[in-house]
């Protein structure tokens, strides 16, 4: 259990960052930060013996310092990030999001230290986003990520930007402890991973990836062999807690995303071997964008998507997912004011059984620094068979306010 006394020296470091801008800007620092105050409600009592009955309060810090040489050629950039929670001290933890050193030569980009990527066009699931490991007690949605060791070489070319990555150092996934909520019944002991290489988390991971627009079109395609950032689970030999399972995969992707006048249209696919049998997955759909709806000039944009997904269904063999034969419908409404209002809307429907996932996200700017941002995630006409089962009964409604530096 992460306990206050370990986070002591990350919080300090935090506090330099945010607070220390002043000083590092005589120096030639870009400096910034944000310290905000989160809260969330569950709507209804907990499923599971252990967890906390009753909001779930944090506080969230995070820095930014970046640094470039006069001649542009050397960067240096650092994002620490840490969250205190008062209730479950699994998500209580410190992170270094990017900390990397980048030099921009004539023909290549080279960048090594702690990075954050991210692949992927479509709205609701990012299939072929790979490289950084998921931070899981950040929120269940999936879009937090943890840094990732890396070596990225990077060199641009009139036929597209050729990207390759050496990964020398594999992080685990996070997830809530025994007092928090949205878990399984078993609480996942990350204490005792279980890897299928004998090299366990000091594995080397390589990646590549093409992508390149050609005319209305935006094309990515990459290769990814290394360790699984998605793990299966085990009982441990109690039964008492699950052990997460991380095993080596081969996987190609590819991502697509087609603009035409107000329409977009999105694909990712992968192909993976490593879990089980061989399997293909699928994510693709539409966004439509109606402008000026009202007439202070909002827009209003309808989504739609669909997710296919065919891996094995052992949970010990390959990572359980709530998207195998699933539909995306959602709307995102932008008002376009000075204070950058935004609604986003959708739910996530099984179409064998009607499960479905409801999201609501709004946020909204006040003066130059804070920004305020609720969010609703809800679970309709659960089959006690879906992936969703375990959290039915965490429904909750989150506030968070930010203090941007």
């Amino acid at each position: 259990m992460r306990t206050l006394k370990s986070l002591i020296m990350p919080l300090l470091v935090l506090a330099a960052v945010i607070f220390g801008a002043s000083s590092a800007l005589s120096q030639g620092w870009d400096t910034g930060g944000s310290v905000g105050l989160e809260a969330r409600l569950f709507t209804e009592d907990p499923a599971f013996d252990g967890q906390e009955d009753g909001p779930q309060s944090s506080i969230i810090f995070e820095g930014e310092l970046r640094w470039r040489s006069g001649d542009r050629r050397h960067q240096l950039v650092l994002v620490p990030r840490l969250r205190l929670d008062a209730v479950d001290d699994e998500r209580s933890h410190a992170d270094l999001r990017e900390g990397f050193y980048r030099h921009v030569g004539d023909a290549f980009t080279l960048e090594a230290g702690l990075i954050k990527v991210f692949w992927g066009t479509t709205e609701s699931r990012h299939l072929v986003d790979i490289i950084n490991q998921t931070d899981s007690v950040e929120d269940s949605d999936g879009e937090d990520k943890l840094g990732q060791p890396a070596i990225r070489l990077t060199r641009q070319t009139d036929w597209g930007r050729l990207e390759a990555y050496i990964l020398p150092g594999f992080r685990e996934r996070t997830f809530p402890g025994r007092e928090g909520r949205l878990r399984a019944p078993l609480v996942v002991d990350t204490d005792a991973p279980i890897y299928e290489n004998d090299d366990e988390e000091r594995h080397v991971d390589l990646a590549a990836r093409w992508s390149h627009y050609i005319g209305d079109w935006d094309i990515g395609l990459a290769a990814f062999h290394g360790t699984s950032r998605e793990p299966g689970f085990v009982p441990s030999a109690d039964g008492q807690t699950l052990r997460p399972l991380y095993a080596i995969i081969s996987q190609v992707s590819a991502d697509i995303q087609l603009t035409r006048g107000a329409w977009l249209w999105k694909g990712e696919a992968i192909v993976r071997e490593g879990q089980g049998d061989t399997f293909a997955a699928f994510t693709g759909g539409l966004e439509y964008t109606f402008y000026g709806v009202t007439a202070s000039g909002a827009d209003f944009g309808v989504l739609a998507e669909y997710h296919s997904d065919g891996r094995d269904s052992d949970p010990a063999v390959a990572p359980p997912t709530a998207f195998d034969n699933d539909v995306f419908l959602g709307g995102r409404l932008a008002f376009n004011d000075m204070r950058d209002t935004s609604v986003l809307g959708g739910a996530v429907i099984d179409v064998e059984n009607g499960s479905s996932a409801v999201l609501i996200e709004a946020e909204r700017r006040f003066g130059s620094h804070i920004v305020v941002e609720v969010e609703g995630r809800f679970t309709v006409n659960i089959d006690p068979a879906d992936a969703l089962a375990s959290v039915r009964r965490d429904d909750a409604v989150t506030l968070r306010v930010t203090r941007h530096f």
